[in-house]
């Protein structure tokens, strides 16, 4: 598969800029791969689609606020800082993206706040990933996290164009959100409302926990047209013994076990055990899933709509079929269902 494979002409106006009105309100469309059958619900009709035993893997990172906005000394000049991975906590290193970076040179030193009383000096400009900042602060670890939290903001994807609003710290995260980490919201999440995860769980539909910390290596672009020369950014991941023996025992028992999210999917099938069962695990992913591929834990999945060359479309493709996906993806443009992280979602049976 080539990334020219992945191209398609997604309208502007269909990339969602506000979250539905209520979570699990937003439209769902469902692919059935053995029928190759494409239906229209709504979120809360997924259901429909479990029973007793069946297993979804959810992603429980929680998104901090990642975006800070600094001033360069001496000049003055606005430069917005994107938090990506905390280096080394005593020496409070990060690694961090800086905008505009042609105006960042090693040694200069960024202010954040009315007050200026956060500082930061860049001490390297040669990552792969943008720069490394050393932030400046006498206090208390907890007292510095504490400050990046207050003067930072919900780190909203780029093509949102509007001003992060109120409602945007709630839901750019998911109702299970707990290990802070991640850059960017799981976003097959988002369509999750505690009444409906009451009503999967009287059903009998377990939950099994895993974490992944959406960074980069999600959203970095593919910049060549050979798909094996791609190189993920890596990505922290846990899965515990808990997560793994509920999902090992969906699959012995031959029921749906189900990855919500391409973050979820990319998580369980970075620690698999060659008997195709799901270990625990603590540690990084630099997984790159794209067609073929085959799948050993998950039989199912729920995903966004995903924008044309991305790395989670072309898992979306190795899941469901290149061909069917291409349908799916024509008929969701046609149909004007919302594209990307607050749009609608896909559930592949």
């Amino acid at each position: 598969m080539k990334l020219s494979h992945f191209s398609f002409d997604l309208p502007e106006e269909l990339l969602a800029e506000h979250p539905a009105e209520h979570r699990d309100e937003s439209r769902l469309m469902v692919l059935n791969r053995e029928k190759q059958t494409i239906e229209h619900k709504q979120f809360k009709d997924i259901i429909d689609y479990f029973d007793e035993g069946d297993v979804m893997i959810m992603n429980n990172t929680k998104v901090f606020p990642a975006r800070l906005f600094g001033n360069k000394e001496k000049t003055g000049a606005r430069i917005e800082v994107f938090l990506l991975r905390e280096l080394n906590q005593d020496q409070r290193l990060w690694d961090v993206l800086v905008d505009p970076a042609r105006k960042i040179r090693i040694g200069n030193k960024l202010y954040f706040g009315e007050d200026e009383t956060l500082v930061a000096e860049v001490i390297d400009n040669t990552t792969s990933r943008g720069r490394t900042l050393r932030f400046l602060y006498d206090g208390s670890y907890t007292d510095f996290r504490k400050k990046l939290t207050e003067l930072g903001e919900t780190p909203l994807p780029k093509y949102i164009k509007r001003d992060v609003e109120p409602e945007d710290e709630e839901r750019y995260q998911t109702i299970f959100a707990k290990n802070e980490g991640a850059v960017a919201a799981p976003t097959a999440g988002l369509h999750f409302s505690k009444h409906l995860l009451k009503r999967l769980e009287i059903k009998g539909v377990e939950m099994a926990e895993v974490t992944l910390h959406v960074g980069l290596g999600t959203f970095n672009p593919v910049e060549v047209e050979d798909l094996s020369k791609h190189k993920m950014d890596s990505e922290e991941i846990v899965i515990t013994q808990r997560a793994a023996d509920k999902v090992n025992k969906g699959i012995e028992n031959k029921k749906r076990v189900c990855a919500v999210g391409t973050t979820s999917m990319r998580t369980v099938e970075s620690s698999v055990s060659s008997n195709g069962r799901l270990n625990e695990f603590d540690g990084w992913t630099n997984k790159f899933i794209f067609p073929p591929y085959e799948f050993s834990i998950a039989n199912c999945m729920i995903t966004n709509f995903h924008t044309p060359k991305s790395t989670l479309l072309m898992m979306v493709s190795a899941f469901a079929g290149h061909d069917f996906m291409k349908k799916a993806y024509e008929e969701a443009v046609k149909e004007k269902y919302r594209f990307y992280s607050y749009g609608d979602a896909m559930l592949i049976i």
